[in-house]
């Protein structure tokens, strides 16, 4: 295992737990927003606030820096998301691909907001959905890569798929799990996975709303976190594994469901697990504050930063769509945005120039190669040819080769 990651990290605005609208951090998300008009996709954040005396929990989006690694202090727009009662905190939020729409878990249900982005402002408008306002507090929240599914877990085991944004229900099972701990769906939205609080996995085939397979796993082991590949490869599902107190992450084939590897990662317990969008990196975050970075390639450690949350677990990590940045949140100290410390990437104008160098070298030793070479196409024609010099007493004159094309 190679650890090369130091800590390089920037804080949030909100980091000790504040917003602009004041109280705590309880979830963040990352929007993603893909303007026609300019020239590389625009990029905010959306902030799930605990609210605090004389401030209701509420929903805002800030503007990102990502040269700076540094989102605005104050918040482009804010929704109040009720009065301030122990059921309107939020406790989860996610974000439609598309970046217009964003869904918030409360202790009463789920809320849907609408994001207006204009030139210079930013508005969020609630949205009726019936079938998600009262279904109680939801522990998982997960839209599918293209935005035609979503699905939610809740704390009674109740799992929910939805077809976005008609609402049809794809499956509704009362008793998935005891209690659902975890979800994620595949990247082709064929399969959804979820984990138990009991240690128990399922995997469920969305289009047919049915369980598909129970995860193998031994009587003193527990499922945990988990998440599917995103890079468009050979699909993979991962899981971390807890046996004791050592706990491993676990790689699944989805073509047959079998076990096919595992790693010691961070070597403690896992609170939290997420994946880049492209699929290079999996984050995971521990219960006392820890999170580190792996190179899926490699399935190892590339960036390590400890005490980020410092004696509180890690509740999520979500991975920036545009930069290797993170935004990971804890109770007990909110949001904190950490540049991760791994290899660049390679950005879309250098892959470009290094095609036109190969190609301009490409084309220099050609002419050179035809300019100096005794090619066929060089040679003189008709009765300009000369004839090869050859002596009678060293070699026989040369024999005519048969000039049959076969």
């Amino acid at each position: 295992m190679a650890s090369g990651g130091g800590e390089a990290s920037a804080s949030a605005s909100a980091s000790a737990g504040g917003g602009g609208g004041g109280g705590k951090v309880a979830c963040a998300a990352w929007i993603r927003r893909r303007d026609e008009k300019a020239a590389a996709a625009r990029v905010f954040a959306a902030y799930g606030m605990a609210g605090a005396a004389g401030s209701p929990p509420a929903v805002e989006v800030l503007g990102f820096d990502s040269k700076e690694c540094y989102l605005s202090p104050e918040p482009l727009a804010r929704a109040v998301l009720g009065e301030g009662g122990p059921g309107d905190a939020p406790r989860g939020i996610v974000v439609h691909p598309a970046g217009d729409e964003l869904v918030c878990a409360t202790a009463k249900g789920c809320r849907l907001f609408k994001l207006i982005f204009e030139e210079f402002t930013v508005r969020i408008i609630p949205r009726d959905a019936p079938p998600l306002e009262s279904v109680g507090p939801q522990k998982c929240l997960a839209f599918s890569t293209d935005g035609a599914k979503f699905a939610i877990g809740g704390e009674d085991g109740h799992l929910r798929i939805f077809h976005w944004p008609s609402m049809n229900v794809l499956l509704d099972e009362p008793k998935a799990h005891k209690s659902i701990r975890d979800m994620d769906i595949s990247l082709d939205s064929e399969f959804l996975v979820s984990t138990s609080t009991d240690g128990s996995a399922r995997i469920w085939k969305i289009d047919e709303g049915a369980p598909l397979v129970n995860l193998t796993r031994s009587s003193d082991e527990k499922i945990e976190c988990c998440r599917f590949s995103r890079d468009g490869m050979k699909p993979f599902l991962f899981c971390t594994v807890a046996k004791g107190s050592k706990v491993v992450t676990v790689v699944w084939n989805i073509s047959d469901w079998k076990r096919i590897g595992y790693k010691r990662l961070l070597g403690k317990p896992i609170s939290t697990l997420s994946v880049s969008l492209d699929g290079k990196y999996l984050a995971l975050g521990s219960h006392d504050g820890d999170f580190c970075a792996v190179d899926v390639k490699k399935m190892e450690v590339s960036h390590w930063s400890k005490k980020a949350h410092l004696g509180s677990p890690v509740t999520s990590i979500e991975f920036c769509p545009t930069e290797r940045i993170v935004l990971s949140t804890s109770n007990q100290w909110g949001a904190e945005l950490t540049k991760l410390n791994v290899p660049a990437d390679w950005k879309e104008w250098q892959v470009w120039l290094v095609l036109l160098a190969l190609f301009m070298a490409s084309a220099v030793l050609f002419y050179m190669f035809y300019e100096r070479s005794d090619s066929f196409w060089n040679f003189p024609m008709g009765r300009k040819q000369p004839a090869k010099p050859w002596s009678v007493l060293k070699e026989s004159p040369p024999v005519p080769e048969d000039q049959t094309p076969w």
